[in-house]
C-alpha cells in the first residue's frame, strides 16, 4: 500500500492511464490509510456542495424599503410628520413596509437549487481504508479513496473505474435517457468527459452490475459540483415588469418633486401663503401625485394570476414572473415529456417476409416476426408487472406481448448465462440465454451498428445468406422508417457452439442472423399542436433544445407543426465550434431551430444569446444540466412530474402535468395579466388629475379658494375607494384578439404616452372639471364669495366641510365611470359586456358604501373632514360616471376611426 505525504496535487486528468493517476493521486488499489484521509479531508473539505455567499436577507430588504416609490412615500411621510399630520404618516409608512416585507419573503433561488443538488448526493459510501471494506459518510470521501459501487447504489463522487463494469443513469448531468455501460476494459483518451466509457460522476445511478472505482474528484471539484457553481454564478435579471414598474416610479418621483419645488415657492411667495399652509400644499401635492396604492394593487393582481395559473398546472414562484409570461418572443422547449407523452412505443416490425403495423387489427405475425418478438424479449432488463426499467425495452416487451410472445421476467433471467451490456460507443447489447439446453445469442443495437455483423438474414422459408439483395432491401427499410423520425433498433441472433459462453463481446457479437428492424415513437402530445399553432399565431418562435438526437427531434418538431424539413439541426458540437457572431446570425435568419445534443454550457449560451438580442426567453428543462439555463432565461420552467429537484428549484415555473400546451396557457394568461395591469395602472392614474389640480387651484388663487380637498381623504381614496375595483380589474376577462396580437417588445413600457394622455387629459381631465364644479357650487351656494375665510370658527367652515365632501364624492363617482372606461383598450363596452366582471360591480359597491360610511359615521366624519352633503347636492354626483365613461367611449371611438385610415 502506498503510503501518502507532502502536498496533494491540485487537479488530474482523470483520462490518463490508471498507474499514473495513482502515481499523481498518490494512492494505491487498496485504497487510503484512515489517517491520511483525513489529513486529505481537511485540506479538500468536506464532499458537498457548498453555497457561494449566503443568504444577504438585509441586502433584500434594503433594496425594497429604498425602491424609488417608496422612497418617495417615505418623504411624504416625513413631510406629513412635519406639518403634524401624525396619522397620515403613520398610514404611508404602514404601506411602505407592507410592502417591502411582501417582496422579501420571496425565495432565494439560486441557493435553493444547490441545496436540491446536494440532495443528488447519498448518505454513505463503501470504500478500501488501510485494505479494508468500510462504510462511511459520503460527506469524507476524498481524492485517492478507493469507491467501491454496486446496482442501486446512487455514486457519489467522480471516479475512475479500476474492476468491473457497471450501466449508469446519467440522465441527471446530461439529459439522456438510456443508461450507459461504463468499464474499467473500457478507456477513452479524448472526446467530452461525459462521454468517457471508464468514469463515473457523482449524482448519477448506478442501474446494474458492481465495479471499484478511484475517485478523483469529490465536492464542488465534480461535475455535479461545476453546474452547481455554474448555477450560482448565473444570475436573475429583473423581470420586464419590474424594470418598468422601477422607470414608472422615477417618472412619478420625478413629477411630484418637480411639482413641489415648482410650485412650493409659488404657494409661498407669490400667493402669500403660510408656511403652515404652504407645508400642507406641498405634502397634499405630493401624497395627490404618488399612487400609494400602485404596488400593492400589482402584487395583489400577480398574485391572484399566480393562483390562477397554479388551478391550470403551472406553479409560478416569482409573482413578476406572470407578466413575464406574457411578453415571451421565444420558446425553448425540451422534447421528451414536452412535447412528447414520454411514452415509447413500437409501432411497426419489418422482416424479411413481412411488415407489421402494431395497430388493432394488425395481420397474424408470421415465424419470422416471432422469432424477431422473442429475441427483442430476450435482449431485455425491463419488466411489465409492474413496469420497471427503460422506456425502450418496456416499449418492446408490450409489442412482443401483443405479437403473442411470452415476456415473464423471471423465466428470462433464470435462462440468461451472460449479458454484454449496453455500450453508447457500439450502440448495442446483447445477451446469451440457454433455450432447450443450447446457447443463443440475442442481440439488439442501431442497424449500422448491429447488421454490418450479419452475415445471414431470416426469411420465409428459413435463414438464408445476406446478399446484396436482402442488403439493398434492409437499407431501404431502414431509410424508409428513419425518414419518419422513429428509432429503429435491428434484431438479431447466433446458436453458440457448445461449451462455455464466450469472455469478449467480439467474440460473440459476429456472425449474426438478422431477425428484422423495430420502429419506436415517442407520440406527440395530441393537445400540442393546437398550442403550436397559437404561439404561430401570437407572433411567438419556437426552438427545440434537446439532449436527444437532431433527427429524432426535428421529426417530432415537424409533427407538431414546429419547422419544416429546411430546418436546421445544430448538434452541440457544432454550437461548441460555432463563434458569436455565427450564432447570432443564426438566430437571426431562422425563425425556427432544432439545436439537439445540447449541453448545459449550450442551453446557457443559446439563452444568453437570445436575450442580448432583445428577446424574452422562457425555456423548458427537467434534469440537472438544465438548471444554468433556467435560471438564466426570462422564464425558466422545469417539469414537476418528470423534472429533478434541482431543476425545479432553479426554474421561475413548475408545470404539474409536463405539457408544453400549459406552457402556451400561461403565456396567455400574462398577456391577460399584463393587460389587466395597464388598466389598473390608467385607473389609479386617471385620478391623480382631480386631486392635484384642487391643490393647484388653491395655491393660484394664494389661498383665496379653499383647499377642495384633504390630505387624508387623498389617502382615503388612493388606499380605500380605489383598490378594489383596481384588484377586479385585475382579474378581467381576456380580450378577443389577445394571442392574435404579436408579443411586446422587452424595452417596451407598461405605461406608453397614449396611456398617459388618455388617463391624465380625457378621463383625469373630465373628471377634475366636474369635481371642481361641484365643489364651487356647493361653496357659491352656502354663501361663500372669494377669499371669504374656511377655516375652523369661521361661519363658513361647516359650507367648506360640506364642499370638501362633494370633491372627495365626485372623485368616487368619476372613479366608478373610470373603472367601467378601463376595461377595454380599444373595443367599446358592449364588447365585452356591462356586468361580466362581477368582482368589479361588488368593487363598485364596496367603493359606494366606504365613502357613504367615510360621510355618514360621526367618528370617521371628524377624522377625515366631511360632512352630509344635502339631497339636492348629492344628485350632482348621479351623472358624474356617465359623463367620464361617454368621454372615454368618444375618444375611444376616435381612436379607431384613425387606426382604421389607410396607411395606418
Amino acid at each position: 500500500m502506498t503510503t501518502v505525504t507532502g502536498q496533494l496535487p491540485a487537479a488530474q486528468d482523470p483520462r490518463e492511464p490508471i498507474d499514473l493517476l495513482m502515481r499523481d493521486l498518490r494512492c494505491g488499489a487498496g485504497g487510503l490509510p484512515a489517517r491520511e484521509a483525513a489529513r486529505r479531508l481537511v485540506v479538500y473539505g468536506p464532499n458537498e456542495l457548498t453555497r457561494r455567499g449566503g443568504r444577504r436577507w438585509w441586502r433584500e430588504l434594503v433594496r425594497q424599503l429604498v425602491h424609488p416609490l417608496a422612497a418617495l412615500l417615505w418623504l411624504a411621510a416625513a413631510l406629513a410628520l412635519v406639518a403634524g399630520t401624525t396619522a397620515l404618516a403613520v398610514a404611508i409608512g404602514v404601506v411602505v413596509i407592507v410592502n417591502a416585507v411582501f417582496a422579501f419573503v420571496q425565495e432565494q433561488q439560486a441557493e435553493r437549487a444547490v441545496e436540491a443538488l446536494a440532495a443528488y448526493l447519498p448518505q454513505r459510501a463503501t470504500v478500501l481504508r488501510d485494505g479494508v471494506r468500510t462504510a462511511i459518510p459520503a460527506a469524507d470521501l476524498v481524492p485517492g479513496d478507493v469507491l467501491m459501487i454496486e446496482e442501486g447504489e446512487r455514486i457519489c463522487a467522480d471516479a475512475r473505474l479500476i474492476e468491473g463494469g457497471v450501466e449508469v443513469d446519467l440522465s441527471t448531468l446530461n439529459g439522456e435517457s438510456l443508461p450507459a455501460y461504463r468499464s474499467a476494459a473500457e478507456t477513452d483518451r479524448g472526446g467530452p468527459l461525459l462521454e468517457s466509457r471508464d468514469l463515473v460522476f457523482s449524482g448519477t445511478s448506478c442501474t446494474g452490475g458492481e465495479a471499484t472505482a478511484l475517485v478523483y474528484g469529490t465536492g464542488m471539484r465534480t461535475e455535479l459540483g461545476r453546474i452547481a457553481a455554474l448555477t450560482q454564478r448565473v444570475g436573475r435579471d429583473e423581470s420586464p415588469l419590474e424594470a418598468q414598474v422601477k422607470r414608472v416610479a422615477w417618472l412619478i418621483a420625478l413629477v411630484a418633486v418637480t411639482a413641489g419645488l415648482a410650485f412650493l415657492p409659488l404657494g409661498t411667495f407669490a400667493a402669500h401663503l403660510s408656511t403652515a399652509a404652504a407645508f400642507t400644499f406641498a405634502i397634499g401635492l405630493l401624497v395627490a401625485n404618488v399612487p400609494e396604492g400602485l404596488l400593492p394593487t400589482i402584487t395583489l393582481a400577480l398574485g391572484m394570476g399566480v393562483r390562477e395559473l397554479a388551478r391550470g398546472g403551472a406553479v409560478v414562484k416569482r409573482l413578476s414572473a406572470v407578466e413575464t409570461l406574457g411578453s415571451t418572443t421565444v420558446i425553448c422547449t425540451d422534447k421528451t415529456g414536452t412535447l412528447t407523452m414520454n411514452r415509447m412505443r413500437v409501432t411497426a416490425v419489418w422482416t424479411r417476409p413481412q411488415r407489421i403495423e402494431l395497430e388493432p387489427g394488425h395481420p397474424a405475425p408470421l415465424a419470422a416476426t416471432l422469432r424477431l418478438a422473442t429475441a427483442a424479449a430476450r435482449c431485455n432488463n425491463a419488466g411489465l408487472e409492474p413496469e420497471t426499467g427503460d422506456p425502450t425495452e418496456i416499449a418492446l416487451l408490450h409489442a412482443a406481448a401483443d405479437l403473442g410472445v411470452p415476456v415473464d421476467a423471471a423465466a428470462r433471467r433464470r435462462d440468461r448465462r451472460r449479458q454484454f451490456h449496453f455500450d453508447p460507443a457500439l450502440r448495442r447489447m446483447s445477451t446469451v440465454d440457454e433455450i432447450d439446453g443450447e446457447a443463443w445469442l440475442h442481440a439488439k443495437g442501431a442497424p449500422e451498428e448491429l447488421v454490418p455483423l450479419c452475415s445471414r438474414i431470416a426469411g420465409a422459408t428459413g435463414d438464408h445468406d445476406l446478399i446484396g439483395a436482402d442488403r439493398a432491401a434492409v437499407g431501404a427499410a431502414v431509410a424508409e422508417l428513419a425518414a419518419h423520425g422513429l428509432r429503429l433498433l435491428a434484431v438479431a441472433v447466433r446458436r453458440l457452439p457448445p461449451g462455455p459462453p464466450p469472455e469478449r463481446r467480439e467474440d460473440a457479437e459476429r456472425d449474426l442472423t438478422l431477425l428484422g428492424l423495430i420502429a419506436m415513437f415517442d407520440p406527440p402530445r395530441p393537445e400540442v399542436a393546437a398550442a403550436v399553432e397559437r404561439c404561430h399565431t401570437a407572433g411567438i418562435r419556437l426552438m427545440v433544445v434537446t439532449g436527444d438526437h437532431g433527427l429524432t427531434a426535428a421529426e417530432i418538431a415537424r409533427r407538431v407543426g414546429i419547422g419544416t424539413a429546411e430546418t436546421p439541426i445544430v448538434t452541440g458540437a457544432e454550437l461548441d465550434a460555432m463563434p458569436e457572431a455565427q450564432l447570432d446570425r443564426l438566430l437571426t435568419d431562422h425563425r425556427e431551430l432544432i439545436f439537439a445534443r445540447s449541453s448545459p454550457e449550450a442551453k446557457l449560451r443559446i439563452a444568453d444569446a437570445l436575450r442580448a438580442q432583445g428577446h424574452v426567453v422562457a425555456m423548458t428543462g427537467d434534469g440537472v444540466n438544465d438548471a444554468p439555463a433556467l435560471r438564466r432565461a426570462d422564464i425558466g420552467v422545469a417539469m414537476g412530474v418528470a423534472g429533478t429537484d434541482v431543476a425545479r428549484e432553479a426554474a421561475t415555473m413548475i408545470l404539474t402535468d409536463d405539457n408544453f400546451a400549459t406552457v402556451v396557457t400561461a403565456v396567455q394568461a400574462g398577456r391577460r395579466v399584463y393587460d389587466n395591469v395597464r388598466k389598473f395602472i390608467l385607473y389609479i392614474f386617471a385620478h391623480a388629475t382631480p386631486e392635484v389640480v384642487p391643490f393647484l387651484v388653491f395655491a393660484l388663487s394664494g389661498g383665496a379658494v379653499p383647499l377642495p380637498l384633504t390630505v387624508l381623504q387623498i389617502l382615503a381614496i388612493d388606499l380605500g375607494t380605489e383598490t378594489l375595483p383596481a384588484l377586479a380589474l385585475g382579474r378581467e376577462p381576456a380580450e378577443p384578439g389577445l394571442m392574435q396580437r404579436p408579443p411586446r417588445t422587452r424595452g417596451q413600457g407598461v405605461i406608453q404616452g397614449r396611456m398617459l394622455v388618455w388617463a391624465w387629459a380625457v378621463l383625469g381631465g373630465v373628471s377634475a372639471l366636474l369635481v371642481l364644479a361641484a365643489f364651487l357650487a356647493t361653496l357659491l351656494a352656502g354663501g361663500w364669495h372669494l377669499g371669504d375665510p374656511t377655516g375652523p370658527g369661521t361661519p363658513l367652515h361647516l359650507v367648506w366641510r360640506e364642499a370638501t365632501t362633494m370633491t372627495f364624492l365626485g372623485i368616487v363617482a368619476c372613479q366608478i365611470g373610470t373603472a367601467f372606461a378601463a376595461r377595454t383598450q380599444t373595443a367599446p363596452l358592449r364588447a365585452v359586456g356591462l356586468f361580466t366582471n362581477r368582482l368589479l360591480l361588488w368593487g363598485v359597491l364596496f367603493e359606494v358604501a366606504f365613502a357613504a360610511a367615510l360621510v355618514t359615521v360621526p367618528a370617521l366624519r371628524g377624522l377625515f373632514d366631511t360632512a352630509v352633503p344635502g339631497w339636492d347636492r348629492l344628485a350632482l354626483l348621479l351623472p358624474m360616471p356617465f359623463v367620464v365613461w361617454g368621454a372615454d367611449e368618444l375618444w375611444r371611438a376616435r381612436l379607431r376611426r384613425r387606426d382604421r385610415r389607410p396607411g395606418r
